[in-house]
């Protein structure tokens, strides 16, 4: 069930990120999670929300981009922006030759609305079960069939125990599926928790899986969420990617905050193969988004 607030939070801006100190970013890595957020009244924001986001404009991404040295980004459609995704299209007009996006829409979206999204370079859509703002699970099945003629995939954010009870409805999509933030699985469970075996198992069926929002499921300096990595890097290297998440919305405490750099450099604590680094910041997210121009 998405969950709205009567009185959204009120969210910190991110630091200003540096170059990672870990981490030698290969040419043509990507950062496959990000939001751009417009202001109202220009772009209105839904009601209910969980949360005010901070201002995070196009310039600013590409600006985040370069400090990591980074060439690729995904935008993500932001629950607070609903299903109006023009603030998205607008970013990925701006930049086509470093910028894909992930779209929010309902099934009864126009033929017409799809193929805007798609030249602009969408290359999917997400559906949120943890905060208002997007679509549902009612929506999963419906919006698959929608997506499958454009070669899209789903983009599916929850958490581990609504995981496991969907499951068998995911394997039976006839899209790709990716599921963001470790699939919301606890670290307090470990690799036998339910989450984490169903996410196991949907991995093993095709799905992709992002390894990002560590911040967002345990506490700094986030080592409980090294189990589950290491382990999805050992069985399926090929269906992983990385993600800062910025400018991480929905962060009220200081003492929280990510370095969005730190975020890039646990990639090194969870596998220190330079070879399955490439694999997950360049090779992997060219099957989910391909190249850019």
């Amino acid at each position: 069930m998405r969950v709205g607030t009567s009185i959204p939070q009120v969210c910190l801006a991110p630091f200003q990120p540096r170059a990672p100190q870990r981490v030698r970013v290969p040419r043509g890595a990507w950062d496959t999670h990000t939001h751009v957020i417009g202001t109202p009244p220009e772009y209105p924001w839904v009601s209910p929300r969980n949360y005010n986001p901070p201002s995070a404009s196009r310039e600013d991404y590409i600006s985040h981009l370069d400090a990591l040295g980074i060439d690729y980004g995904v935008l993500v459609q932001i629950s607070v922006h609903g299903i109006d995704n023009r603030a998205l299209v607008e970013a990925l007009t701006a930049y086509p030759d470093r910028l894909r996006g992930i779209a929010v829409v309902t099934p009864t979206v126009s033929d017409e609305e799809l193929d805007t999204l798609n030249a602009a370079g969408v290359r999917g859509v997400r559906v949120v079960t943890l905060v208002a703002g997007g679509v549902g699970l009612e929506t999963v099945r419906p919006l698959a069939e929608r997506i499958a003629p454009f070669n899209w995939h789903l983009q599916i954010a929850t958490d581990g125990a609504t995981l496991a009870t969907i499951e068998p409805m995911l394997k039976a999509l006839p899209v790709t599926v990716v599921l963001d933030h470790f699939g919301g699985c606890d670290p307090a469970e470990g690799i036998e928790g339910t989450g984490f075996r169903a996410l196991r198992r949907l991995v093993d069926a095709g799905a992709f899986v992002k390894l990002s929002g560590a911040y967002r499921l345990t506490e700094p300096p986030w080592d409980a969420i090294a189990p589950l990595a290491r382990q999805l890097i050992a069985a399926a290297p090929d269906r992983l990617v990385w993600a800062s998440d910025w400018p991480h919305v929905a962060i009220s405490d200081s003492k929280l905050m990510p370095r969005t750099e730190a975020t890039l450099d646990l990639l090194q604590h969870w596998t220190e193969d330079e070879v399955i680094q490439r694999r997950i910041l360049v090779e992997n997210p060219v099957k989910l988004y391909g190249l850019p121009g």
